[in-house]
This record gives structure tokens, sequence and C-alpha cells, in this order.
């Protein structure tokens, strides 16, 4: 068994990179193609508002130190 959606993906994007990185392609394009990818993904089942909603979500929530909008002080 696979185990979670993160575990299959992980991989994926750690070899992708290290194949970007061999071909002297920076990591930022690989993660701005993977982006791109995802974006054409979630067209296929999620409308525009929402796609934008959770990047917009994303980036609001982009420091990993900081707070969530919905966390209480």
């Amino acid at each position: 068994m696979a185990g979670t959606a993160r575990d299959i993906v992980t991989p994926h994007l750690e070899a992708a990179i290290a194949e970007a990185e061999a071909a002297k392609y920076d990591a930022d394009v690989v993660g701005r193609l993977f982006l791109e990818k995802a974006i054409q993904l979630f067209r296929t089942v999620r409308s525009n508002e929402d796609i934008a909603a959770e990047l917009i979500s994303s980036a609001e929530n982009i420091d990993p130190d900081g707070d969530y909008m919905f966390m209480r002080p």
C-alpha cells in the first residue's frame, strides 16, 4: 500500500527536481511547472473561483511560522 497521497507525490517531485538540476534547470522552474500542471488538474473538477481561493489561501499562509487567519490568539 502506498500510504498517503503526499507519500505518492513527494518522491516524484524530488525526482523531478533532481533531474532538472542535473539538466541545469533551477528547482524554481520545476515548482512553477508543477503549479501549472496542478492548476490544469484542478480545472478538470473545480471552478476558477475555487482554484483562485485555494491559491490565495496558500499565498496568505505562506510563512510556515506565521499564524493562520483562523487561529485564535
